[in-house]
Parts: C-alpha cells; structure tokens; sequence
C-alpha cells in the first residue's frame, strides 16, 4: 500500500534529535545558508523546504531518510540540482543535499573511479584528467553525477562508449527502510538493472564506481552555419553520423550566438545552426577525416581541433549559469525524415531567446550495443534525442518560451518513438514517465515494490510499485 506524504508539523525536539544525528548541518528558513541551499539550477523553480539535510557522509543519508519516513515527511534528493522540473527539492519536506559528498578516487590500474554522490562531473574530469582517463558523462560540467547517471546520460562519449550507465560498475544506494546495500551485475542484480536508468526512484546512491577509457586530448569544439544553409547541413550531418566511425560523435544544435568573444563580431545574436564535435581517435588521423566535413559546407565559424577533454565538457558552463529560466521538452527519434527536417527548420527560425536552443544527440554506435531490456533506460533502438529548452534569465520571457517549446515538441512528437529522455523532461505526469521506460515500466514497478513499496522516494520522474 502507497503511503501518503504530506506537509507534517515539525515540533523543536523532533527537529533536534535528527540535528544531532547528523555530521552534516541541518537547514530551516531564516537560517543564514538557507536562501543559498534551497535554489537549483533553474531558476525558475522556487521552493520552501521544511528542512535541508547536508549530508556529509552514508549515517546522515541514513538518519535523514529514517527521519522522513518515520514522520511521512515528502522527501526530495540533491545531487547537483540540475534537475530541470525540480525534482530535487520540495515545498514543507525534507530535502537531502548530498553536495557536500565529494570522495572522488582513481584507480588507474583498473582504469576505475569511485565517486561520491554529491560530485559534479567537472570534478570527476578534475580527478581522472591526469590519468589521461574519462568515463562518457553529459555536456555541461556543472551537472551532478547522480542525476545523469540515474537517468541514463548521454553526451560527448556516446557513441563510442556507450551511455554513461553502460560504463557503470556498481553502485552503494541507503534503500527506503534506512538499509545500506551495495549493487552490481553480482549483488542485488535486479536493483542495479533498476538504478540504469530508472531515477531515483530506488534509494539515495551515495556512491558511484565507472569504468574508464583512455580519454586525454580530444579533436572537438563547434562549427557554425547561417541557418539558410541549415537544411543541408542537417541532412549531411545526419546522413555522416548514422555511418560514422564510432570514435567520432557530433550533436547538431540550433542556436543564437552569443555576443562576445571568441564568436566574431559579426555573428553576434544571429541565429545560427551548429555541430558541436568531439572525435577521440587518433589526433594524427583527425585533419583527415574532418576535411570531407569541410568540404561538403564549409562553416562560417569552426572552431574544431585539439581540445583538453575537461575543457569540452565545460565549453558551454559560462554561458548557462545556475539561475537561469528552464523549459524542457524531448523525444527519442529512430530516424530524422526531411519532414522532421523542415519542422526544425520552421520552429528553429523562431528561437525566442538568446538562451533558447534545440539539440539532436546521436545515441547509436556503441549506445546501440545494449538490447532494450539489458538495462531500465529502454530507447536502445532509438539514433537520436532531442531536447527543446526555453532559456532566458528573465522570468517576463517564460510564457513566449514555454510556448515556443511546447509548439516545436508538438509538431515533431508524430514523428518521434513515443518517449522521451527522463533527464530532460518537465514534471509531466505518469503516462509521460511509462511512455520514457515502455515496456521495462512493469518490471521497474515491481523492483519499486521490493525496495520501496511505500513510494518514499516520489519525487522523481516517479514510478509507481507494482501491488
């Protein structure tokens, strides 16, 4: 039976006795970090939580979560807060913030990397850069390793790599019943099938262990077109990218370019398409393979070449800082018609921000290499994500945005697989969660019901235990 979380009357002695139960510190409103603590990375989400748990280490998780439970307290876990409908924080509840968890260690013989909950991945790329080494992540590094991973995460490494939960090895998740396990392919199988993709609808993981590669210097960055060529230079990207060599990975973006440096000056704020590369092969063999790329539409702004890999990763941070309005809408693609084209096209032309943009990730390539069920995160026939976000900083531009967004969805969602990615989806209801995870949803149902069959762990993409 579900349990009912609702907004509880925290009295002083309650308050207390988890206070002094924790390393971490323990927030409330009109405490001096409060305002701090309580923001995420988008701003437009405003929330007022009750209490917000520091956690330092596993006995504050555990001594959170008992406390939550124990007192049917709605419950809400932070990692990085990238989240983009919120769901890591709540109103009247308890939030656990694990951003004070940040053990990261390499092991470079093993080629592994054991790391804490609440780290961001520029903090992995930080600790596994000198080792020449990486793990496939995102495309932001200020992005928590807990909400990716969780989720699926795509990025740079996709297609040579495989998804992010692909490289993961194991994970050490507090369950709802203040229990500590560890799960892998060899413990608690099922749970770690769950936590690939499944949210964090399980437990809080307070601790990740990734394969790595031999990831150091990259050939990448982005080129730039006029968006009166974008038609060509979407079919040709498509066309490459289905057939490429799997060391090679390159999303396609809409954008508006910003006004400053190192964009030149007469490109500021015009709407732009883009192809933002990352090939990790051989560097000797790059000018070679990328000259063909060239060739075909020459950008009017290219700025591929040698590249740190923290460096990509972190291209994009300056120019999405925390604050900033979000919208999210997103589908997987199987293919990308020249209908879909011209539906891009079309909607595409009307960006209503400087912030705002459209991206198509190509996850095949090794991504591919998973069937549908080897894991929760289900689109493994799928060649493309897309993702539409409304961005701005001011909250005056949110309804022209969020139409913006909604409108472009609709028109290409009929030619879409049916579901979306949870890391880039809005708050949108049970049928959008089921749609994201299709037919694994029944088997996640009944894991749900095996380790938290009272639905503490609700604020998520949320999947409900199977009775």
């Amino acid at each position: 039976m579900e349990q009912q979380y609702a907004t509880v009357t925290l009295d002083e002695t309650m308050v207390q006795d988890l206070a002094s139960r924790l390393r971490g510190a323990l927030l409330r409103p009109g405490d001096a970090d409060y305002e701090q603590a309580r923001q995420v990375y988008n701003g437009m989400i405003n929330k007022h939580p009750a209490l917000i748990a520091r956690c330092v280490d596993v006995a504050d998780v555990i001594a959170a979560i008992n406390f939550a439970r124990d007192h049917q307290l709605t419950l809400a876990v932070r990692g990085g807060g990238h989240n983009g409908p919120g769901l890591s924080t709540c109103d009247d509840g308890l939030v656990i913030d694990l951003s004070e968890m940040k053990g990261i260690r390499v092991d470079p013989e093993a080629r592994t990397v054991r790391v804490a909950g609440g780290c961001t991945w520029g903090e992995v790329d930080h600790a596994t850069h000198p080792f020449g080494l990486a793990t496939p992540s995102g495309f932001i590094s200020t992005t928590g390793v807990g909400g990716l991973t969780l989720g699926g995460g795509i990025g740079y490494l996709a297609r040579t790599f495989g998804l992010t939960i692909d490289n993961l090895l194991g994970v050490d998740i507090v369950l709802a019943d203040g229990s500590f396990v560890m799960a892998s392919a060899d413990e608690h199988a099922d749970l770690f099938w769950a936590v690939r993709g499944g949210g964090g609808n399980f437990g809080v993981v307070t601790s990740f262990l990734f394969q790595l590669h031999p990831i150091s210097t990259v050939y990448g960055g982005p080129m730039l077109w006029p968006l009166d060529q974008a038609a060509d230079v979407m079919k040709f990207w498509r066309d490459f990218i289905l057939n490429a060599p799997e060391e090679i990975n390159g999303w396609f973006g809409f954008i508006t370019v910003p006004p400053a440096p190192p964009f030149p000056e007469q490109f500021h704020l015009q709407k732009m398409c883009a192809i933002v590369w990352c090939y990790s092969g051989a560097l000797e063999q790059a000018d070679t393979l990328f000259q063909p790329i060239r060739a075909h539409i020459p950008p009017a702004v290219d700025f591929a070449g040698p590249i740190p890999w923290p460096m990509l990763q972190s291209l994009f941070d300056a120019l999405y800082p925390k604050g900033l309005q979000w919208y999210w809408k997103t589908d997987f693609f199987t293919d990308l018609s020249d209908k879909a084209i011209d539906l891009h096209l079309k909607y595409s032309a009307q960006l209503p921000t400087m912030h705002s943009t459209a991206h198509l990730y190509p996850i095949n390539g090794a991504a591919h290499r998973a069937d549908a069920s080897d894991t929760a995160f289900s689109f493994r026939d799928a060649n493309f994500a897309e993702v539409i976000v409304g961005v701005d900083p001011d909250p005056a531009n949110n309804e022209r945005m969020i139409q913006w967004a909604k409108d472009y969805w609709m028109a290409l969602h009929p030619y879409s697989s049916g579901g979306g990615y949870v890391n880039m989806m809005m708050d949108e209801g049970a049928d959008y969660v089921q749609a994201a995870y299709r037919d694994n949803y029944a088997r996640l149902g009944e894991i749900k019901a095996t380790y938290d069959p009272d639905n503490l762990f609700h604020v998520n993409q949320n999947i409900k235990p199977t009775t």
